[in-house]
């Protein structure tokens, strides 16, 4: 294999594929680059076998093609160190590779490409959609931190991908609290869903471009591949049900708050400093034009509360959250002002932006309370 390639470029497209090099590698390959020549188009993969990171370039002056698997954190902190120039890369025999630039070399190892996992992808009986990598980007930010941390449960510690002919749907809960984003722009001939791991999804976010660009996702039951401009991921999709979020949406919560996102946030976060660090509990008291938000721990003999003006049309409540969870939601939405419906002091609570109730794509939370004396 011998091919020229400027460096920048070159540094760009392993940097993009860097992400799926695992950090305890099962397979000493696994820490490898693998490098595909064919004519003047360079494929370059990374994978640790749950999630597949390939990029392709144009490369110049090929004299020779070939694959070989390349020691992915030399060659990378080597093209960190290079300002942009032509580099050429060769193979110098089936232990090492050279890197020449217009004042030096570096040589470093190489491996035996046939080592390298066969990659799986999503089979001939798949289904398809077409998404904006913005409308991605989003749903996944809006999502995926509300996904559990328990590994023990992988269904839960993922995104749940509810697609449908009228819109698509991706939601995430840790069973306190759930998060919901709603695409009218995407959609299906018929029913279909996947379960996406959290840090896969993570992964596919960090490497969508700027421009926003049109994404495919093809899906089985087995792996979903996104591929987007000359990118592509291939993620292994968590197995098993996930549960009915349609059925714990709040459909009759008629106590009604509106109140400016940013204010209640801080207010939140200020009362938090008092609240017990075991339950992490906030209690909100509403009436007509206000609502009181309060903390205290008995152990440490500790109090606040401050009493805040909003809008609140519906029966005195009292009722309390966890101060995190209201936090979380908070503070990964991006409106002005944010409407909360309650039913009572037992049941959940929908969050949801005070906006326009026709936009393409919706966010909205719904968390459990929990009792407060």
């Amino acid at each position: 294999m011998k091919f020229s390639v400027s460096s920048a470029e070159l540094l760009r497209s392993v940097l993009t594929v860097q992400k799926a090099i695992p950090s305890k590698a099962a397979e000493a390959i696994l820490e490898d680059y693998l490098f595909e020549l064919e004519g003047t188009t360079l494929t370059i993969t990374a994978s640790d076998t749950e999630i597949t990171l390939r990029t392709v370039l144009q490369v110049a002056d090929v004299e020779q093609e070939g694959r070989i698997a390349v020691a992915a954190k030399q060659l990378t902190e080597l093209l960190k160190e290079l300002p942009d120039q032509p580099l050429t890369i060769s193979n110098m025999n089936e232990n090492s590779f050279s890197c020449a630039w217009a004042s030096g070399e570096s040589v470093l190892p190489c491996f035996n490409p046939d080592d390298y996992p066969v990659i799986k992808s999503a089979g001939g009986e798949a289904w398809s959609i077409s998404l904006s990598s913005q409308t991605l980007a989003e749903g996944i930010a809006d999502t995926v931190y509300a996904s559990s941390d328990d590994d023990n449960r992988p269904n839960m510690n993922s995104i749940f991908f509810d697609i449908k002919p009228d819109g698509t749907t991706l939601v995430a809960s840790d069973l306190q609290k759930l998060i919901c984003f709603r695409t009218k722009a995407v959609k299906a001939a018929c029913d279909c869903s996947f379960l996406l791991n959290k840090r896969h999804a993570n992964v596919v976010k960090s490497i969508l471009g700027k421009e926003d660009e049109e994404v495919k996702v093809v899906f089985d039951s087995k792996y979903a591949v996104f591929s987007f401009a000359q990118t592509t991921a291939i993620c292994c999709l968590v197995s098993g049900k996930y549960p009915d979020y349609n059925s714990i949406i709040p459909k009759n919560n008629t106590n009604v708050l509106t109140i400016s996102r940013t204010q209640f946030l801080n207010s939140v976060r200020r009362i938090t400093v008092c609240s017990p660090k075991a339950s992490n509990h906030v209690k909100f008291e509403m009436t007509a034009g206000s609502i009181e938000i309060s903390a205290q721990d008995l152990g440490l003999e500790i109090a606040a509360h401050e009493k805040v003006s909003c809008s609140y049309e519906g029966d005195d409540l009292s009722i309390g959250f966890r101060a995190n969870h209201i936090i979380e939601i908070l503070s990964n939405l991006s409106c002005e002002n944010v409407i909360i419906r309650f039913a009572d002091k037992r049941r959940s609570a929908l969050i949801l932006p005070d906006g326009d109730e026709d936009a393409v794509n919706k966010v909205f939370g719904i968390v459990m309370p929990i009792m407060v004396k």
